[in-house]
């Protein structure tokens, strides 16, 4: 096959194909995790966002590329888990835009939206780190691009792209010391290899597999509405306009004012702008409304509106929340914390919402856009509590416009728990984030985990099956005994410099060893307060939090 122009099906048809290849992968991507606890979960993430844009890409045959590349995109947006998937979804972000009103690519068409997918992977990183994901995919597209000429098919441009991420990929513990001292390449650099080598076994009409069960679209129940029905839920809208100058002047075209009259009428809004393209997603009961009021600005590239009676969505689809927001209020509170007890413990600290996530399970965007919508606040603080959902928070931030949302820096939940107990929501959002981030800075959160296998790191031979404390990368000490390890643990991080040191136990420490510990913790600190949480946590055996 000899492959010149890439259309909206073929489109489709690689990014499903992307994802399943990856899904075979998914668990050696997974154990490329640079430190030794069972956590990693950067295949996990990588495989949802994928799914979520291949569900959201399927189309009719005859869709054209621009509005294929939109609803791939969008879907992975919404689904993005942890940074890998952040990334991987600013990726294909990217690529609409690279694609946007173009009904089929060319090979140079296809180069210029991998070149703005570059770009827009770097974007999403504050402080860009090479020998990681962007890295491996740069260099790549750099490569194919170079190497395309008259003859070039979309078959020899994509083996291009592979070939040299495989390379890239493999010069990664070159370029980064963590990954040549744990002896890995880069796992996103990997789940993103699996994907585009999914896409391009499409091109060259070889098969792919998936590794495990996905959800499939199910077909509307119309007999859900029938001629006796009432209209409850409204209907799902969502639609594409492209504002035109005719019209109005589009660079004066005023978002806030439109998303404040999009929550006037309906809820669950989600609109943001790129040019002179507007998306918007809302839950209304009268859609016409709003599309005539839309068309005084512009006019519609894509348009989709479906009565949620029919409970039709497609399955493992990431979407906004239909339930009915809560009365406005001044400010809200949304935290991210796994284990029972962890999550009554953010609860009780006056937090709106608790996402559970954290370690090993990262939340969607979606998950954080659903609590912005429930909390309905003029101010939302965020507390993701895991420096791997940060962007994802992030991200949703940037998604919803309908409410000022703060997304603090707390990458442990001991920073998430001090953080909180400072919070004043009379307090100005600047002023109080300044503060709220100073109070981050001041903490120190030690984790104790079994170690999953057998390395070197920091000068301390870890064992596989052994006991490790560690604050940050930091690994401090290796040992058979989580006790002696957390008591390790806690002279290193120097707990009698603390006021408070609590004692967080997790879902598999024996209640009576954390007596133990708890006691020996009071003893050897008689000036330190220590206080004892049943957290619940999965992962960490204990969590030391010094402040």
């Amino acid at each position: 096959m000899n492959t010149n122009r890439l259309n909206g099906a073929l489109y489709a048809h690689m990014i499903s194909s992307g994802a399943d290849h990856l899904s075979c992968y998914r668990k050696e991507v997974n154990d490329l995790n640079v430190f030794p606890i069972p956590d990693g979960d950067t295949g996990d993430n990588m495989l949802a966002t994928v799914y979520s844009g291949a569900d959201a890409a399927e189309s009719d045959f005859d869709a054209s590329l621009s509005d294929v590349a939109d609803r791939g995109a969008h879907g992975m947006l919404l689904g993005a888990r942890g940074n890998s998937g952040v990334i991987l979804s600013r990726i294909f972000s990217g690529l609409k835009r690279g694609f946007a009103g173009v009904a089929e690519a060319s090979v140079n068409d296809v180069a210029h939206a991998m070149l703005c997918g570059v770009e827009e992977a770097y974007r999403a990183v504050p402080e860009p780190v090479e020998g990681t994901i962007l890295t491996v995919f740069s260099d790549s597209v750099r490569y194919a691009n170079a190497h395309i000429t008259p003859d070039t098919s979309l078959e020899r441009y994509f083996s291009d792209l592979v070939e040299e991420m495989q390379r890239a990929l493999e010069r990664t513990p070159d370029q980064l010391p963590v990954l040549r001292e744990a002896g890995v390449v880069d796992s996103g650099g990997a789940g993103l290899l699996y994907i585009f080598e999914g896409m391009r076994r499409v091109l060259n009409g070889e098969a792919v597999q998936r590794a495990e069960a996905h959800g499939t679209v199910q077909k509307a129940d119309l007999s859900a509405f029938d001629e006796n029905s009432e209209l409850v839920y409204g209907y799902c809208t969502e639609f594409l306009l492209r504002l035109q100058r005719k019209k109005g002047d589009p660079e004066a075209f005023d978002l806030p004012a439109f998303v404040d009259y999009l929550n006037s009428v309906g809820n669950s809004v989600v609109a943001f702008r790129e040019g002179s393209i507007l998306k918007v997603h809302v839950h209304t009961m009268r859609p016409g409304d709003i599309l005539n009021r839309c068309q005084r600005y512009g006019e519609f590239l894509t348009l989709k509106v479906e009565n949620m009676s029919l409970q039709h969505n497609e399955t493992d689809l990431p979407t906004v929340a239909a339930k009915a927001p809560k009365a406005r209020k001044k400010a809200g509170i949304v935290a991210v914390a796994a284990g029972d007890g962890l999550q009554d413990l953010f609860r009780s600290l006056g937090a709106d919402e608790v996402i559970d996530g954290g370690q090993s399970m990262n939340p969607s965007a979606a998950d954080f856009l659903n609590a912005f919508e429930r909390i309905n606040a003029d101010t939302v603080y965020v507390f993701p509590n895991n420096g791997n959902v940060q962007l994802t928070a992030e991200q949703a931030r940037d998604l919803y416009p309908s409410s000022d949302v703060r997304v603090l820096h707390s990458h442990t939940v001991g920073e998430g728990y001090a953080a909180m107990s400072m919070m004043d929501a009379g307090v100005e959002p600047d002023a109080l984030c300044a503060d709220l981030e100073d109070v981050i800075k001041s903490v120190v959160t030690g984790f104790v985990s079994r170690a999953s296998r057998s390395t070197e790191k920091d000068g301390v031979h870890v064992h596989e099956g052994d006991f490790i404390g560690f604050v940050g990368d930091t690994i401090y000490v290796n040992d058979c005994d989580a006790n002696d390890t957390a008591l390790q643990l806690a002279k290193d991080m120097h707990a009698e410099q603390y006021g408070v040191l609590m004692l967080l136990s997790g879902h598999d420490a024996d209640p009576r060893e954390t007596d133990r510990l708890f006691e020996a913790l009071t003893q050897s600190y008689p000036r330190t307060e220590v206080i004892r949480i049943d957290g619940g946590q999965p992962v960490h055996h204990y969590i030391l939090v010094g402040e």
